[in-house]
């Protein structure tokens, strides 16, 4: 299996890029200040219904736009037409956001999906605006199902699996979880912070998978994700603490 590359560990990562009351979450103004601060970013990455890859984290609009729809009924000129609230910024396309940031910070993706995604048709709109992308930038979802298609599609692209224990801290929890990391092949995983220290997490890291946290939100959560050798992904009065600390 090819292991995860030296760059994915290197940088803390600006969770949906550094957002705040006047730069909305997965906005190219909150990438812009992420990439002048130096910080990797993590963005989030639905369909439209017309199959393009969006840089939005809801299935529903409501919360991020004030509009009443699902993300994935509308189409890449409806979505890039709505504003996000509280501000002039527009949702991009993830083609957009790789325009942006060029290389110039590391960038993680989060492919989400509802359990009636097709898998496919998400996972070919993003590599085909990640086709000649010569940067640092891997993908990673909570569903092993993506993983498991970017090991066939374009095995040397890095790939993580996203894990909550929320909710299933049971033995049956703890299978399913070995059973999404065979299933997916992950050269990483991204780790719920509310979840470590963690045997499973240990484990994995031991086995030779990086460990990455989200989402680091305080100072004791940026001493947690430290103590256990994780990468955060920050957001909020965590990345404030660890500029502090660095």
């Amino acid at each position: 299996m090819v292991g995860a590359p030296d760059w994915l560990t290197r940088q803390p990562y600006a969770h949906r890029g550094l957002h705040d009351g006047e730069r909305p979450e997965n906005s190219r103004a909150a990438f812009a200040a992420a990439i002048e601060g130096g910080y990797g970013i993590e963005c989030d990455v639905r369909l439209s219904a017309d199959g393009r890859a969006m840089v939005f984290h809801d299935t529903d609009l409501e919360r991020l736009t004030g509009t009443a729809g699902k993300t994935a009924g509308k189409s890449v000129g409806q979505l890039t037409a709505m504003t996000l609230l509280g501000s002039n910024e527009t949702i991009p396309t993830l083609r957009d956001v790789l325009a942006q940031i060029a290389g110039s910070v590391p960038l993680l993706i989060e492919i989400k999906s509802d359990k009636d995604t097709n898998i496919q048709r998400l996972c070919r709109a993003v590599r085909r605006d990640l086709e000649g992308y010569p940067a640092n930038v891997a993908v990673m979802s909570f569903d092993p199902r993506v993983g498991r298609w970017f090991v066939k599609a374009m095995p040397d692209l890095a790939r993580g699996l996203v894990i909550t224990e929320e909710g299933a801290r049971t033995l049956s929890g703890a299978i399913k979880r070995r059973m999404s990391v065979r299933h997916a092949r992950p050269m990483f995983l991204a780790y719920d912070i509310r979840d470590l220290p963690s045997r499973f997490a240990a484990g994995q890291a031991k086995r030779g998978l990086p460990l990455l946290t989200w989402t680091v939100r305080s100072a004791a959560q940026a001493e947690t994700a430290l103590e256990c050798g994780a990468v955060p992904i920050l957001e909020g009065a965590g990345v404030a603490a660890w500029d502090a600390a660095s």
